[in-house]
């Protein structure tokens, strides 16, 4: 780990050189379903493009990650699907354990806080989630994960800019099961899932659940005595998880499916770890003790807030479907979901409360689409109507050296409407094309308290012991309303060179949603929405029935990216902060595949990421009327210029029943874990995993020892850069090395 100065080098120019070679397409990663052939290579289906296809048919940039692939590595939560995935991040935020950070390609959000919008869309069954607290999802009854490269914003819409990630749950059908499933690793780890469906009338009616419980030690400590008067567990996990399933088949055209989901994660806030000394010494204040050190042990850390953390969130969905003839059929998807979240954010984790954040967020969420859908020989096509009402709220009170606090609170709520239609169609046996649009209205309400008060103030009554909140009157300082329209096109073609080979090619747009700044000081204008526009060449090929390599090029400019800058006033002529779309940046890259089915037991894959990205536009106002570009000061934050994956699988038959040993290693190239540059970089690391499956002959019985993180490497994935508030530079880190074994039966 580095804070300091350091050149970076481009290599555009050689890489699009080597990009107009033969290979480029999509990389996708292969689930453990059953061979469609006698190749050892395995067929794919995904729903990138809203319909059941073969992967290697879909002109899309698209890794799925199969259930049968999750369980043999070990896979527990969403985040690890970043292993499998070229140019993507997907990283548990700063400071609470189930905010996701995600970013693909470049593209993505840094700052959580209410009114920010994503920049990569979360899906569960085709329900988009808005908020990016609680979506850090475990894996619990998922049939695969789905990771979409590139803007989606034909097919998917807003806030899909960098790409789109899809949790997909298991439809059921044939007779009653039931899977028990428990895992026991370090760290005090203790996992219980169980899982059935049962068939309330055959082939017609079934009913289905999942729970699970999981919970683990920390990682490390807070130290001393916290404000809620007790030792407390570091990095630790406390979740209990829930989802419902009916569904009803009445005739062979006509589908209904009802989900319930609920998660409460009990999980302890994260401290972090001080990677500066803090100015204040125990002789200006002797309750600062060894708080203020660099501490030896990266996940043990101070804090002066109560450590307690909570995340509720829970949502229903009924979908519809009912195919009208062997061409057409039409589909409803119905939804809502909510969640809440309190947490304790110590920015100096120290014991002294020298910036502390207690913070509360809400949101609640409501959707309806529905689709009209055609499918014969030469043309695919997906068509539909969205309705989004969103509203996300929050409030947080930054308590600075104990004798003020800044209190910051308000809502942004959305309504949008879209329409969007996507078709392919085959001109020939080899040629097709793909044209798609989406047309979306949006308007955003939002509302900002701003002001500071003397003393220390919390969230509510109680919230700490004997805590009483003083009565304050509250004024917003910003009250607006802002609608906006967006036209978001997709044009591609593709090409069938033979029955194992196509290449294509595509342009595409997306945007995320104008808003308004969350942390207003006066009443200022929402900003625009971004965009980004995308352009992809590639190539998905199979060779000698055993090969397969898929690659993917692209290019990207994303503008009118939503910055803070200095803007002078009549009421304030030193300036204020405002945020504003000031912010422009470019990138390109390469993204491979490579799968060798080398015996029938034996197989390897490889996957490659590459990209070269930079800001080109951050404007500053110069005090003089006018603007200067600084973005020679900033860097694209979570984005590894490199990263690569290269695992194998080897199967063994016995008597005893069937092994498959397994073990792939992940590198990410050093990257920078916040936009300012040089604050914090990461160096590059790589890490080992191991596994070893047994399945029983019958086939009832499994078990599975997984080494996660072999080596024991410590890796940072969020930091806060508060360094001009006492040496605030904190960082979070990944999972140390971890051993799990877990024992599952069916019947």
């Amino acid at each position: 780990m580095k804070h300091h100065n350091r050149n970076r080098s481009y290599l555009a120019l050689a890489i699009t050189a080597a990009l107009t070679s033969n290979l480029a397409l999509a990389q996708e990663t292969t689930d453990a379903s059953p061979a469609a052939n006698d190749s050892g290579l395995e067929r794919i289906e995904v729903t990138a493009r809203k319909s059941l296809e073969t992967l290697q048919n879909v002109p899309v940039a698209v890794t799925s990650v199969g259930a049968e692939q999750l369980a043999q590595g070990g896979i527990s939560v969403m985040t690890e699907i970043q292993q499998f995935s070229p140019n993507t991040t997907l990283q548990n935020s700063r400071g609470t354990n189930s905010t996701l950070t995600a970013f693909i390609r470049g593209v993505g959000q840094e700052d959580p806080l209410w009114g920010y919008e994503p920049g990569v869309g979360i899906y569960v069954d085709d329900v988009y989630i808005a908020r990016p607290q609680g979506a850090v999802l475990d894996i619990i009854d998922v049939e695969r994960i789905e990771v979409l490269r590139g803007p989606q914003g034909s097919l998917y819409g807003k806030n899909t800019i960098g790409g789109a990630i899809k949790y997909v749950t298991k439809k059921m059908s044939g007779d009653m099961e039931f899977d028990l499933k428990a895992t026991l690793g370090n760290y005090g780890r203790q996992d219980y899932k169980v899982a059935g469906k049962m068939p309330v009338i055959d082939d017609k009616l079934y009913v289905g659940f999942a729970l699970a419980s999981l919970t683990r030690d920390g990682y490390g400590d807070f130290l001393g005595t916290t404000l809620d008067g007790q030792d407390s567990e570091n990095y630790n996990k406390d979740i209990f998880a829930g989802r419902v399933t009916v569904e009803f088949i009445p005739t062979d055209d006509l589908f209904f499916r009802f989900n319930y989901d609920q998660t409460n994660d009990d999980s302890n806030s994260k401290g972090g770890h001080r990677l500066l000394a803090s100015d204040i010494s125990p002789e200006d204040n002797p309750a600062i003790g060894d708080s203020g050190a660099v501490q030896d042990d990266i996940y043990n850390s101070y804090s002066s807030l109560p450590t307690w953390n909570t995340v509720e969130s829970e949502g229903w969905s009924l979908t519809a479907e009912y195919y009208i003839n062997d061409f057409w059929s039409i589909k409803s998807v119905t939804a809502a979901r909510e969640n809440a979240s309190v947490t304790n954010i110590d920015f100096d984790n120290t014991l002294v409360q020298t910036f502390d954040v207690p913070a509360l967020y809400s949101d609640e969420q409501v959707s309806q689409e529905f689709q009209l859908n055609y499918s014969d020989d030469n043309l695919t096509l997906v068509s539909g109507l969205y309705y989004f009402d969103g509203e996300s709220c929050g409030q947080y009170d930054a308590i600075y050296k104990a004798f003020l606090t800044f209190e910051v609170s308000g809502c942004n709520n959305s309504e949008s409407y879209a329409a969007y239609a996507q078709g392919s169609y085959n001109f020939t046996d080899k040629f097709s094309m793909t044209l798609g649009a989406r047309y979306t209205e949006e308007e955003k309400t939002a509302w900002v308290f701003n002001d500071n008060f003397g003393g220390i103030v919390y969230p509510y009554s109680d919230w700490i012991p004997d805590y009483v909140r003083p009565d304050l009157e509250k004024t917003k300082v910003l009250d607006g309303n802002e609608t906006w329209s967006r036209f978001t096109p997709k044009v591609g073609v593709e090409y069938q060179v033979n029955d194992d080979m196509m290449v294509f090619a595509s342009y595409s747009q997306g945007f995320k949603s104008g808003t308004f700044n969350p942390r207003a000081s006066s009443n200022e204008p929402a900003v625009n929405p971004e965009i980004v526009d995308s352009i992809e060449l590639g190539i998905k090929s199979e060779w000698f029935d055993q090969l397969r390599v898929n690659a993917t090029i692209f290019a990207l400019e994303h503008s009118d990216r939503q910055y803070k800058s200095i803007v002078q006033t009549p009421e304030n002529p030193a300036g204020e902060s405002r945020l504003g779309n000031i912010g422009a940046s470019e990138a390109i890259g390469i993204e491979l595949d490579v799968e060798y089915a080398a015996t029938d037991n034996l197989n390897f894959n490889f996957a490659l990421g590459y990209i070269d990205s930079e800001f080109t536009e951050i404007l500053e106002y110069d005090g003089d009327g006018g603007y200067n570009d600084i973005s020679d000061s900033y860097v694209i934050a979570n984005t590894p210029d490199l990263t690569a994956n290269v695992g194998v699988t080897y199967d063994i038959e016995t008597n005893f029943g069937s092994f498959i040993v397994n073990g792939n290693y992940y590198y990410r190239g050093e990257y920078q874990l916040v936009e300012v540059r040089d604050t914090l970089i990461q160096d590059g690391y790589g890490l080992l995993n191991l596994g070893v499956n047994w399945y029983s002959p019958e086939g009832d019985w499994t078990a599975a020892l997984h080494w996660k993180n072999v080596t024991d490497e410590e890796y940072a994935v969020g930091a806060y850069p508060y360094g001009h508030i006492d040496n605030g530079l904190i960082a979070y880190y990944g999972d140390p090395s971890t051993v799990a074994l877990t024992v599952g039966y069916s019947f």
